[in-house]
Parts: structure tokens; sequence; C-alpha cells
């Protein structure tokens, strides 16, 4: 498969360790997160089969281009533009999450409106810019941050703080009946593939998709998902860890640069994980602004000769952003982000019905 293919899946996986997933994870860690991530493996893993073979049986195309040549516009506008919400979402969250961590550790005095205004702002840049050059911009950030996320996480591994005792204490409630909030967190995890859905326009040769890429995404997803959940719990024990609102937090501020500038990880790990994030939300932000050119046709509204439609979903983009920073708290983006992962653990299995019924019309269109 192409690098960016990986890519895509590599980013939803691993800008959501120190968001949304571990709180939930550890949150629920009496009550089966261990046997629900190991059915969130089989069960994302089985999904990203589906897509990625899916789409590569349409080298070059969108889901939105083949909903067009196989369904009525009743059906395809509607579905399109509720993708378009629900990509936006997934990017809001992402962001209104790192806006909350930066105003606690790394800028208290400064307004939280600035805050995320300022990541906004830059996002919504990229947003424009082509699908190419996204995936450009995404390979330079992954290769400038991830050596050091990795060795920060291999000083993890490696520190004589992290109790071994307390991960297998927490490995023995395997036995627990799986938690639905737990599994469709980690559900979510694998959803990097349905950045497909826009994505695929880049992808336009057939790729080779067998056990061996299978393989190594199953490796990647339990590596990121056993890291995400065991390593906090090493560091700050078992008993009391759903106290703890950003658990990563309190697990990076333990690891120490006895040879560095900065000595306490804690601020080298936000600065770099905010390019993670940064990408995260310009990738979800891309493919919903996409949705929404498609079903709009921003590139036929001209003003004096010039292309003005693709800056209308901006103001609103903001003014949505904006307004839900200032009126959430930490809490009620918890809640809102589990229930957010419970509705899409239905949607995406759902939308194999969808690609079931794009193959049949797409078969009887060539015959």
């Amino acid at each position: 498969m192409n690098r960016f293919y990986y890519y895509l899946i590599l980013i939803n996986m691993v800008a959501n360790i120190i968001a949304s997933v571990p709180a939930i994870l550890l949150h629920y860690h009496k009550e089966g997160t261990v046997s629900s991530m190991i059915m969130g493996i089989i069960a994302g893993v089985i999904l990203v089969t589906i897509y990625t073979r899916f789409f590569n049986s349409y080298p070059g195309m969108t889901l939105p281009e083949l909903l067009q040549k196989t369904t009525p516009k009743w059906f395809y506008l509607p579905f399109v533009f509720s993708l378009a919400i629900l990509w936006f979402v997934a990017g809001l969250i992402t962001l209104i999450t790192f806006t909350f961590l930066l105003i606690r550790y790394l800028s208290p005095e400064m307004p939280i409106m600035q805050i995320s205004l300022t990541i906004i702002l830059s996002v919504i840049f990229g947003c424009l810019m082509k699908t190419q050059r996204v995936l450009f911009t995404t390979e330079i950030i992954l290769l400038i941050t991830s050596p050091l996320i990795l060795f920060i996480f291999y000083k993890a591994y490696t520190s004589p703080n992290l109790e071994w005792d307390f991960v297998r204490e927490a490995a023995l409630y395997i036995n627990k009946i799986p938690n639905w909030h737990s599994f469709s967190s980690c559900f979510f995890l694998f959803l990097g593939v349905a950045n497909l859905f826009i994505f695929n326009r880049y992808f336009t040769e057939k790729q080779t998709f067998g056990w061996k890429q299978i393989s190594l995404i199953t490796c990647i997803a339990g590596a990121t998902l056993f890291t995400t959940y065991f390593i906090p719990i090493g560091f700050n024990g078992f008993e009391d860890i759903n106290q703890l609102v950003y658990p990563w937090i309190s697990t990076t501020d333990s690891l120490r640069m006895d040879f560095f500038v900065i000595e306490r990880v804690l601020f080298i790990f936000l600065l770099f994980y905010l390019g993670i994030a940064f990408i995260s939300i310009l990738i979800h932000w891309h493919a919903s602004m996409e949705f929404l050119r498609f079903i709009f046709k921003f590139e036929n509204i001209k003003f004096k000769g010039n292309s003005i439609g693709k800056f209308i979903p901006i103001p609103f983009f903001i003014a949505i952003t904006l307004y839900l920073v200032n009126e959430l708290n930490e809490y009620q983006l918890f809640r809102y982000t589990s229930i957010f992962y419970s509705i899409l653990v239905f949607v995406f299995p759902l939308m194999v019905l969808v690609f079931v019924f794009i193959k049949r019309r797409m078969k009887y269109a060539k015959s």
C-alpha cells in the first residue's frame, strides 16, 4: 500500500493517545476495558479490510462521486451532508481538547478564545489546500514529530518509575464483560481508513492489500492501544486512575530528560503532539470541506470572475468552534465525545451496506 494510506490510519490512532480515548478507557478500567480493547481491535481490523478493499476496487474515485453515479439526488445529497457534519465534529473534538490542554498546561494566562482562534486559522488555511498537498503536509509533520514522540514512548517503557505490577493487575480484568463506551473509543481509532472517502482520489492506481498489510495494521493498533491504556496505569497506579482528566499528561510529567535543554518531558511532548493534533484536525476538516464543496458546487460561486465559494464554510466553522469552546467544560466534552464515538459504531459498519449497493450498481453499469 502507498505510504500515505498508512499515514491516514496512523494519524487517527496516534492523535487520540492524548485526547479523549485514554480518559474513556481508564474511566471504565474495572468494567471491561481490556476485553473491549480486544474486541475493538478485531472489529476495527475487519472494518479497515472491508473499506480498503472496496476503495481499492475504484482507484481515484471518491465516495461522493461513486454515490452520484449509483444513487438518486434525494439520497446522496443529504447523505454526503451528514458525512460533512461527522468529519467536522471529529476535528472539532480534537481542536477543543487541545485548546483545553494548552490553556491548562502551557499558556494559562492567554484567553481561551485567542488560543482556539489561532489553531482554527492555521487549520482553515490548510483545509483550502488541494488533497495532494494535505497529504504532503501530513508527511512533513510526521517526519518532524514522530522520532521524538517515539523516543518519549521509549523513555516511558524503560523508566524505573513504570510499575509493571500495576499493569499486570489491570490485565487481570480481562475476564470482565466488554464495556460499550470503551469498545466505541477503541473502534474510533480505526476510523482513519474512512478518510478514503475523499483521499482515495490520490490513489489512482490499484494497491496491494493482503495479509502482510492487515498484520501490520493489527500490530500498530495493538501497540497503540497497549501504550494508551497500560502505560498511564503503570505510572499512576490502578485504583484511582479514573480520576485523572488527562492521564497522559500526568504520565509524561513523570519523565525527565537528564541531558537536554528542557528537563520536563511534558512541555516537549505537548508541543510536538500539537503538530500531530494539527494534522488530525486538518485531515478531518479538509474532508468536511470537500464534502460540502461536492454538495454546493462552490467552484461555481464567483465574484468579479474570482471563485469565492470555497471560503463560504469558513465563518460557520469559526463561529461554531468559538461558541463551543466558550460554552463547554472538560466534563461535558468527555461526555459528548463518548456519545459521538457510540454513534460512529453504528454509522460506519452500516456504510458497508452502501458499499454493497454501489458495487452492484457499478457492476450493472459496466455490463
